[in-house]
């Protein structure tokens, strides 16, 4: 039986272990899928040590970046991104080998083009987003954007050379900003009562509000962006289509 899992600090909220599971015994596939909780990141090493049936592993908060110096090898688009959600695991004349890889990047793309489709209905050209957060999954997200021709400006809770603040964020940039993406665990189960701290009051219908976060289905942020009209969505489509991704890419032949 062949063993994928996911690396992550708290995973009581993950879908990752049921949706996979799900597959398996969907399609009679011999192998399992397991949540490996870990203090810090150098327990990556003990979980490859303990489990040498692993082919694969996802990767998610807070380890997307700080996962990369454990790697043998990273894809062109996880050298571009900076962050990797996917290792994919050889064996090469009896040693291992991990090479990252990220599907965040083209699951956000795929889930948010539908999206763009619709709210173009509302005669709005979206060539502007503001982007929350700085992690690893902001950075898969900047990349998409970049890829679609739609500027960032990045956001965060500490003002540097690169990012605003949220006290930072203006009318205008809400204005011409037509997209804004969480890309912050803000308002993930348990602590539903959290959203980003931006003006909601000056968002409209020509707005299209994006939560990365899954768990609840419906956030703050997406209550919030809604009642000023703005088209929302959660993130579970774009989990969906990274899981896919990630899974092409642990069966690369």
């Amino acid at each position: 039986m062949t063993l994928y899992g996911l690396i992550g600090r708290k995973l009581g909220h993950s879908f990752s272990a049921d949706f996979f599971n799900k597959k398996f015994e969907r399609e009679h596939i011999n192998s399992r899928y397991e949540l490996f909780e870990i203090p810090s990141i150098e327990g990556i090493s003990n979980i490859l040590s303990a489990h040498p049936d692993l082919k694969g592993l996802n990767v998610t908060i807070p380890y997307k970046c700080d996962v990369i110096p454990y790697l043998d090898y990273l894809t062109e688009e996880a050298k571009e991104i900076g962050a990797v959600n996917s290792i994919r695991i050889d064996y090469r004349n009896g040693k291992r080998m991990l090479t990252g890889h990220n599907t965040d990047a083209p699951g956000f793309k795929d889930a948010l083009l539908p999206l763009i489709e619709k709210i173009n209905d509302r005669d709005v050209d979206i060539r502007k987003a503001l982007v929350l957060g700085q992690g690893g999954a902001s950075k898969a997200v900047i990349y998409a954007l970049k890829s679609l021709g739609i500027e960032v400006i990045k956001v965060s809770r500490t003002h540097s050379e690169e990012a605003i603040t949220y006290s930072e964020i203006t009318p205008g940039m809400i204005n011409e900003c037509n997209l804004i993406v969480n890309c912050t665990p803000l308002g993930m189960y348990p602590n539903v009562d959290e959203c980003p701290a931006i003006p909601y009051q000056h968002l409209t219908d020509r707005h299209l509000c994006f939560d990365l976060v899954y768990n609840p289905e419906v956030t703050k942020f997406m209550v919030l962006s809604a009642e000023r009209g703005a088209c929302v969505s959660n993130g579970l489509q774009m989990l969906h289509n990274q899981a896919i991704l990630a899974w092409d890419f642990w069966n690369i032949l």
